[in-house]
C-alpha cells in the first residue's frame, strides 16, 4: 500500500488529537516548507530520517526507446532521498 497525503493527515489527527481540517493545513504547511527549500536548492535533513539532496544532472546522450533516435537529454535538477543509519537499521531488522 502507497502512503499518501490523506493517510498521514489520518494519522496527524488520530495521534495528536487535531481536527481534520487542523490536521489537513499542518501537513499542507510542512510539505510547502519542504517544497520551497528544495526549489531553491538546499539540502533538507530530517534526524532519524534522512536527507533530501538537490543534485545537478548534467547534459547528456540518450535515445529515444520506442524510436531508437539519438537525442540530447537537457540538464536537470533532481532530488535525491538518502536515508539515516538509524532508519536503514529499523528497516533492516
Amino acid at each position: 500500500m502507497t502512503l499518501t497525503k490523506s493517510h498521514i493527515v489520518d494519522a496527524v489527527q488520530n495521534q495528536l488529537g487535531f481536527q481534520r481540517r487542523q490536521s489537513a493545513k499542518l501537513v499542507e504547511t510542512i510539505l510547502e516548507i519542504l517544497k520551497k527549500n528544495l526549489e531553491s536548492g538546499e539540502d533538507i535533513l530530517i534526524s532519524g530520517f534522512g536527507k533530501l539532496c538537490v543534485k545537478e544532472k548534467k547534459e547528456r546522450k540518450g535515445r529515444n526507446p520506442a524510436t531508437g533516435e539519438d537525442l540530447t537529454l537537457d540538464k536537470r535538477r533532481v532530488v535525491v532521498f538518502r536515508c539515516s543509519d538509524k532508519l536503514r537499521r529499523k528497516i533492516n531488522g
